[in-house]
């Protein structure tokens, strides 16, 4: 594990220094924010009126929900993005070649390889609207609320994960999958709102099939302390299944990889 940790610093140190060549990216990628952020919290508030919610849930809940979707969008922004799109390239170029002869697990590899900052402002405006959230809801929050709120926050971030890197492992296939990508990131955007406002089928969908309540609101109801201990269990348990998914897929896909010599 410490060999780990310092080969993921040592990689992310040199993308950071690689990017920072380009700080005016700083630049647009807050203005980009900042469109993003206007426009989901304007599309929010047309829901809201002096006696009206959404799916019961309040203004300052929904923020929280909307600044949960925020961090994702900034970890999406960091680390998927930057890493899971070079799998095609890898594919196309017979780079992943070169990857699966190097003396560390090809998947920490090509996942963590990259890191991009220009990210890092998407998850601190996240947690900027968790604390409106929190203090316009006037929570008291506990020592266990927080654990409870990481749990279900880093489980988050394991399915998204998951169903990136799942689509972005078919191109050992498909070659050209990142239009998938971009399909399933804009799909992802109706986490940015309570699974409650959606009618029925849609929550059902949003539930079984593609894990969007498990993404923002089941933690964001472990944080206002409305969650069930079954969504908490049901959390964690998809998350690493969908982890343990991932691991077998990338080793089943490996075996139809003929390398660029062959």
């Amino acid at each position: 594990m410490n060999k780990i940790i310092k080969t993921i610093y040592s990689f992310w140190s040199t993308s950071i220094a690689i990017e920072m060549e380009y700080r005016f990216n700083i630049i647009i990628e807050i203005l980009s924010l900042s469109g993003n952020l206007i426009g989901s919290l304007f599309t929010l508030s047309l829901f809201y009126g002096p006696n009206t919610n959404l799916g019961g849930w309040s203004w300052p809940s929904s923020l929280v929900v909307l600044g949960i979707y925020t961090i994702l969008d900034g970890f999406t922004i960091s680390i998927l993005q930057p890493n899971l799109s070079r799998i095609v390239r890898h594919v196309q170029n017979g780079t992943l070649d070169f990857v699966l002869l190097k003396p560390i697990y090809s998947q920490l590899w090509v996942s963590l390889r990259l890191f991009s900052p220009w990210g890092i402002p998407s998850v601190f405006v996240g947690m900027i609207l968790i604390l409106f959230g929190i203090y316009y809801n006037n929570l008291i929050i506990n020592f266990q609320t927080i654990i409870c709120f990481l749990t279900m926050l880093f489980s988050s971030l394991l399915i998204l994960y998951s169903l990136w890197f799942l689509i972005a492992s078919t191109s050992i296939w498909f070659v050209k999958v990142w239009n998938a990508n971009e399909v399933l990131r804009s799909t992802l955007v109706a986490g940015r709102y309570p699974i409650y406002s959606y009618p029925s089928l849609l929550r059902r969908l949003f539930t079984f099939i593609l894990p969007i309540a498990f993404l923002t609101t089941v933690p964001a109801e472990a944080l206002l302390n409305i969650s069930s201990p079954s969504w908490i269990t049901a959390s964690v348990f998809v998350s690493f299944s969908f982890l343990n998914i991932t691991i077998w897929f990338w080793r089943y896909a490996l075996r139809f990889y003929t390398s660029a010599s062959s």
